[in-house]
């Protein structure tokens, strides 16, 4: 099935078709961009050409001057990466359990009722932030209230506050914060769990923890955000589509990946070539990096049909929107319920989603730019009589 006028953006195609790969700089240093299906994912498996061992370096661009820890487990390669991952999946997998969906979806449900109530509002500061910040207490097993100060840090975790200068700012004074509690006073919440918690016989250091809670909240916060409005707004401008799963909420699974597919928020993640590499003719030296340019990959022709269409009844989807192998993100079942619970709701009510006005969030590079998600999508949910 496949409603008109998809919102979609792919920079690469060209590249992509042409070529295969990207130069592009980021701050100065100049990475070569994977851009085609089956060498990102090959690429994303062969841990040993293209690590994913350096602190600070995975994200693009780099991260020395937002963070003072390493991210866990995803700044580590396997073996270490499969036992520190070990660790916190019991929290990623809360994701699955029927107390946790069923709190989800009451959440969801209240805020969709509480904002058909409203005139009009922002889907990003008033309906995706929230939803994200309030599933993300069930998930971590902390109270639903801190999610208010969660909320109050808007939608990117590292943008620097007026008048901080220590890297990681007011989010690592908040980890430190948490994990000081929960040293003094330990319960079942994901702080306390990891000053507990053994790693190799030893209970992990206050980096390490850092480390993790600083992925957690810094890896499925924007990025979760960003889908949803971009789902919120290609319903608005699709109101068939809205229909279509109505129609049948079993739809919802596979028009679910489509949009994870289509809207992808993470352009691409880093990988270091410790030995030096061949891409496609370019030498990469040894130490330099390359880009999986995980947005494009799921744009390939090659392997998506009508690439550019929004299909909600694709089949098969092999889209690489939480990455391939070793590195799978830990927090994807934690998005799937968020946004296929948004769409159970939206189906069960009968509202019609009407879009107002909207300001894109572009990411701006000298060889590209992409529209991702929104700063600002003002909408309004209109009950059908």
């Amino acid at each position: 099935m496949q409603p008109e006028n998809p919102i979609n953006d792919d920079p690469f195609r060209e590249a992509r078709e042409k070529e295969g790969v990207m130069r592009c700089p980021f701050e100065g240093e100049m990475i070569t961009m994977l851009l085609r299906h089956k060498d990102v994912r090959d690429a994303a498996a062969d841990w040993k050409q293209f690590s994913s061992d350096a602190p600070f370096r995975v994200p693009i661009p780099s991260e020395e001057s937002m963070r003072s820890v390493r991210q866990l487990p995803i700044e580590v390669d396997p073996p270490d990466h499969k036992e520190y991952r070990k660790l916190t999946e019991p929290f990623f997998l809360r994701a699955k359990k029927p107390e946790v969906i069923s709190a989800v979806k009451s959440m969801i449900e209240s805020v969709v009722d509480a904002l058909a109530e409203q005139d009009s509002f922002d889907a990003v500061a008033e309906f995706a932030l929230p939803i994200q910040s309030r599933a993300f207490t069930y998930l971590l097993n902390m109270p639903e209230s801190e999610a208010e100060v969660w909320i109050r840090w808007g939608v990117h975790v590292f943008q620097p506050q007026e008048g901080e200068s220590k890297r990681g700012g007011s989010l690592e004074s908040y980890l430190n914060e948490q994990f000081d509690r929960a040293a003094a006073d330990s319960g079942e919440d994901f702080f306390s769990v990891l000053t507990r918690i053994e790693f190799r016989g030893r209970k992990l250091t206050r980096d390490e923890c850092l480390g993790f809670a600083n992925l957690a909240f810094a890896g499925g916060r924007d990025t979760i955000i960003h889908s949803v409005t971009s789902i919120i707004a290609w319903l608005a401008s699709n109101p068939v589509g809205l229909e279509y799963l109505r129609e049948d909420p079993k739809r919802i699974v596979l028009a679910s990946e489509e949009f994870f597919r289509v809207f992808m928020p993470l352009t691409q993640i880093g990988r270091v070539c410790p030995q030096g590499a061949d891409v496609h003719g370019v030498k990469v030296a040894a130490g330099e990096r390359i880009g999986l340019c995980w947005a494009s990959a799921n744009h390939d022709e090659s392997v998506f049909e009508n690439a550019q269409d929004v299909i909600l009844d694709r089949r098969p989807n092999p889209h690489v929107s939480f990455g391939f192998r070793d590195h799978l993100c830990q927090g994807a079942a934690h998005a799937r319920l968020v946004v296929r619970t948004m769409l159970e709701v939206l189906c069960s009510k009968n509202l019609s989603i009407e879009m107002i006005d909207s300001v894109r969030h572009v990411e701006v590079a000298k060889e590209f730019t992409r529209a991702v998600g929104y700063d600002t999508l003002n909408v309004r949910f209109r009950v059908n009589n």
